[in-house]
């Protein structure tokens, strides 16, 4: 059989769709290239936008404000020593950017002025840590990109 120009440009188109055709199938059926948002409920942050930066302000402000550093037995968080550690309350979120399966939240319940974020619960790699805390009744927020 021979094939003419016209049939082998529709051959050419045909195979190039196809082409295309695969790699957009394995993008968007294939786990591995899964992409989500930062957060699922953005919308929702986005309202509470000055509440954070009055937050973030007040802990800037701070004589001592909260600090971080990597120890053997995981990330420890160091809050102010002036005010009393059972009236601090809060969160502090950890966020994975590479799997969200990897974030979580830990609530903040303290003795000492100390929190320690066990090594067990950290992989190595990038996390960004949040900390969303309280002291009678004024709100302060430290975050802090980390490579543990």
């Amino acid at each position: 059989m021979k094939i003419n120009w016209g049939t082998g440009l529709v051959m050419g188109m045909v195979l190039f769709i196809g082409f295309i055709m695969f790699f957009v199938i394995t993008m968007t059926t294939d786990d591995k290239y899964s992409h989500d948002l930062v957060a699922e409920d953005y919308y929702k942050q986005e309202m509470q936008l000055q509440e954070t930066i009055d937050a973030a302000i007040n802990e800037a402000q701070l004589e001592t404000p909260v600090t971080g550093k990597k120890t053997e037995a995981g990330y420890a968080l160091q809050f102010p020593e002036t005010f009393d550690p059972k009236e601090i309350t809060g969160k502090v979120f950890l966020y994975r950017p590479s799997g969200k399966h990897l974030d979580f939240d830990i609530p903040i319940a303290l003795s000492t002025s100390t929190l320690l974020i066990p090594d067990s619960r950290l992989l190595d790699g990038r996390w960004n840590i949040t900390v969303n805390w309280a002291y009678q009744g004024k709100k302060y927020r430290f975050e802090k990109a980390i490579t543990y």
